[in-house]
């Protein structure tokens, strides 16, 4: 028996058959949309070609399409194509399309997913290769740090000062680059205290007992296999006659390996990505892959998709002179075919509330259509933050103006207390020597086993070699626990004995000759199925306590927790079998709830790539916080490129509307810091961009009336950035100080918790307009000694000693 179960039915001739050339001879009808880049790029079917999609360009559409082209021009069967992307959902995207276009042709594309979807699937058919069996479990981070942190505790290290999260890090970083425990070089081994490698080694080999993987082992895995392998790789590069490879500049050097040992045999590879918009360096991506694409496949065909359908000629032409300040990139200019539309907005604000009031108001006239334009939904506006920290000033903006909103990249269903709990039952079902899973819930619900309790349990499975299952089962047969702890974890075992034969009775079997797994390709399901996966999961679920636990629970949660736990059972639906589900949650943690009303979203950079709205909002464009100045102290002016293709990809996710902003002050971490706009407001072409700051804000300004903002010195950019840095505004403050020192010789009067000086004479009057550093622009109302009442424009009416103040016309107002 083949390890793949279905061969290559064309034989290695480079002639079509006659069917194929029949094939290919019909009409292509899916071709007529397809401008002249994307034609080409689908109709090269012959070699490496790389499809340089810009943003905006319709790549999906180009990439589904050669997909659709290849199986119908006979080219190759659906099973022969190998597709792989990052998501799930791109993914979905992906079948769906194909099989809108085909129809039933498209059945049996069996190789298209993720990455970890695909070599998953790889690693259950040849796990014994690498020291596991076909059931092996895929932990997620959080059992992979217990693990870990068991691991230190028992070597004796200080976990605090060393903790299993940042071992964690190391250890991952390590797999997406492909290095066994005895690969990693000499200058990275001296990670986590010169322990790095001893216990990444350690931790391998507990992974091998628990028969376990993590999401790293998945693509190491097999990477090793084929190296380990070159006849299994083989078969593997003859079945896949062509390989297609979305986001491509998202590809870690252990993903880079695997697709360049499948592609090394026909050398049908297309790869579709775009340097530009790499912006995962942080999680291990290489842009270099993507570059060096000609050196890897000499002969490559290289496409450039450059028309862009998204976005308007100004918000195009905005993002392509951002880009081009960097050094290291294939280069290419988008365009568009639509006229018109408004010029990208770029204004400043003197902190951060003011610049989230404004965003606000602007957020508001949108919707109402009193902007000029027609009424637009808060579903099509969003606000892109570099920094997770930069959303608290618009969520408290939002709550206080009652806008509805929502924060993309919150706490996810899968991450919920009592959804992992379950998880840990399912797991248990499916594989009972499952550890981890097994000291999740052996005292969950409570049942009287103490620390003392399970300390015995790993004890005896310790002595007998055996899964903490096995050694529980032992330790009660053998009678070393009684009272209400050997009854209940009696129940136990004898509940995950019989959970686990019905999971065997309904999913995928065995085969005991091959050892590999029969999945839908190879065989029908086993003919033992007596009950559905679903009915299973809420059998678990009440037969374990655990729904009853909740049920009796008091706490206001508790209801909630019932209801998610619903939810959980619900989604079984969509599934085939337990043992799907689990993988499918262990591969995408990703939470699809369907939300109501319209609401503006709130998210970062990084997770609005791929994403499109007509009007964006980008806060926060100040040096240091972005471009990120850890990421330049980091990795230098590698750093910088990759903060630049992080602005790209934040202009070109606005199809109408993009507003850029800077404030000259923001509370960073509960500190006011004086703040210089970006260096890449200086890289925007003026005559795509208005300017809204009022002249005079920032001693004239970006495009203002005395030249451009940053043409200058330091000295002149700090000074135009931070009016409250400037020789004027010091030497204001040095007279109010030395007024304030001269009437302090009075006696002083308290009044509503402010100390007043009633002998003081104010320089302002009552109806003069001032400014504050944080409240901004206002009108003086009353007067009582240095104390001014004060009603301002935005923040509403304060009492301020007039020393924070001054006269509006000082810091550069504009005329009333």
């Amino acid at each position: 028996m083949s390890v793949i179960d279905d061969e290559d039915p064309f034989e290695a001739s480079e002639r079509l058959s006659l069917s194929q050339r029949a094939m290919a001879a019909r009409p292509t009808p899916y071709l007529d949309g397809l401008n002249p880049a994307q034609r080409e790029a689908v109709e090269t079917v012959e070699g490496p070609v790389l499809m340089l999609a810009g943003a905006g360009t319709g790549k999906t559409k180009a990439l589904t399409t050669r997909i659709a082209h290849l199986i119908f021009t006979g080219n190759a069967y659906p099973s022969q194509i190998l597709a792989v992307t990052f998501t799930n959902k791109a993914a979905r995207e992906m079948k769906n399309r194909v099989a809108g276009m085909l129809g039933e042709g498209a059945e049996g594309m069996a190789w298209l997913g993720t990455f970890h979807a695909i070599c998953v699937k790889m690693l259950r058919r040849h796990a014994e290769l690498v020291g596991l069996k076909s059931n092996f479990t895929i932990l997620d981070t959080d059992d992979q740090i217990r693990l870990l942190k068991q691991l230190v505790v028992v070597a004796g290290v200080d976990e605090k000062r060393w903790p299993a999260r940042g071992l964690a890090g190391v250890i991952d970083a390590w797999k997406n680059r492909a290095w066994t425990p005895e690969k990693v070089p000499s200058a990275d081994a001296a990670a986590y205290n010169n322990r790095g490698t001893e216990f990444y080694a350690q931790y391998q080999e507990r992974l091998r007992t628990l028969n376990a993987v993590d999401f790293g082992d998945l693509l190491l895995h097999m990477v090793t296999i084929f190296q380990n392998h070159p006849d299994l790789l083989a078969e593997y590069q003859r079945r896949f006659r062509y390989i297609l490879v979305d986001e491509y500049q998202d590809t870690n050097v252990a993903q880079y390996m695997w697709l360049r040992l499948l592609a090394s045999g026909h050398k049908n590879i297309c790869c579709v990505g775009d340097d530009d918009q790499s912006i995962y360096g942080w999680r291990g991506a290489e842009v270099g892959n993507i570059l060096r694409f000609e050196k890897d496949f000499p002969g490559a065909h290289i496409v450039r998709l450059e028309q862009n359908y998204r976005s308007t000629p100004h918000i195009l032409a905005a993002a392509s002179s951002v880009i081009a300040g960097n050094a290291n990139r294939l280069g290419k200019d988008l365009w568009t075919a639509v006229e018109g539309g408004e010029k990208v907005r770029l204004i400043g604000h003197w902190d951060g509330e003011e610049e989230a009031r404004w965003v606000g108001e602007e957020i508001e006239a949108l919707q109402s259509g009193t902007r000029g334009m027609a009424p637009m939904s808060l579903d099509h506006m969003a606000i892109l933050v570099r920094a997770s920290h930069q959303m608290r000033a618009f969520e408290d903006r939002f709550l206080t103006i009652g806008l509805p909103y929502r924060v993309i990249g919150g706490p996810r269903f899968y991450e919920r207390m009592e959804i992992r709990d379950a998880m840990a039952y399912f797991r248990l079902a499916v594989s009972p020597g499952d550890d981890l899973a097994f000291e999740r819930i052996v005292n969950t619900p409570k049942r009287g086993l103490g620390d003392k309790a399970q300390q015995n349990i790993q004890q005896m499975a310790r002595m007998n070699g055996v899964s903490l299952f096995e050694g529980a089962r032992l330790l009660v047969e053998s009678k070393g626990i009684g009272g209400k702890g050997a009854r209940e974890l009696s129940r136990l075992i004898d509940g995950i004995a019989r959970w686990h034969d019905a999971v065997i009775g309904a999913g995928p079997v065995i085969d005991e000759d091959e050892g590999d797994l029969i999945d839908d390709m190879d065989a029908p399901m086993s003919p033992k199925r007596s009950v559905s996966h679903i009915e299973l999961a809420q059998q678990i679920l009440d037969e374990s306590g655990y729904t009853a636990h909740w049920q009796n629970d008091k706490t206001p949660e508790a209801p909630g927790r019932l209801e998610n736990l619903k939810e959980l059972v619900k989604a079984l639906e969509s599934f085939d079998n337990l043992q799907g589900f689990l993988e499918h949650v262990s591969l995408i943690m990703d939470n699809e709830t369907d939300e109501h009303g319209e609401k503006v979203t709130i998210m970062t950079l990084h997770g609005a790539k791929g994403l499109e709205f007509p009007a964006v909002f980008l806060p926060g464009w100040e040096d240091g916080l972005f471009p990120s100045q850890r990421s330049m102290d980091e990795s230098g002016q590698k750093g910088l490129e990759e903060e630049r293709r992080l602005a790209y990809v934040g202009i070109t996710r606005a199809e109408e509307l993009c507003t850029i902003s800077f404030a000259s002050n923001r509370r960073v971490f509960g500190q006011w810091q004086s703040q210089m706009p970006s260096r890449f407001v200086d890289e925007l072409p003026p005559e795509h961009v208005e300017v809204l700051t009022p002249p005079g804000l920032y001693g004239g300004g970006y495009g203002g009336t005395t030249g451009d903002y940053g043409r200058g010195t330091i000295e002149e950019r700090v000074s135009k950035a931070d009016g409250y840095n400037s020789p004027g505004w010091k030497r204001l403050q040095s007279r109010s100080q030395n007024r304030g020192q001269a009437r302090s010789m009075s006696q002083p009067r308290e009044a509503k918790g402010i100390t007043i000086d009633a002998t003081a004479v104010s320089v302002f009057r009552k109806g003069d307009r001032v400014f504050h550093n944080k409240f901004g622009y206002g009108t003086v109302m009353g007067i009582e000694g240095d104390k001014l009442d004060v009603e301002f424009d935005k923040a509403g009416a304060k009492k301020v000693v007039s020393k924070f103040v001054v006269a509006a016309e000082r810091a550069g107002d504009v005329p009333f």
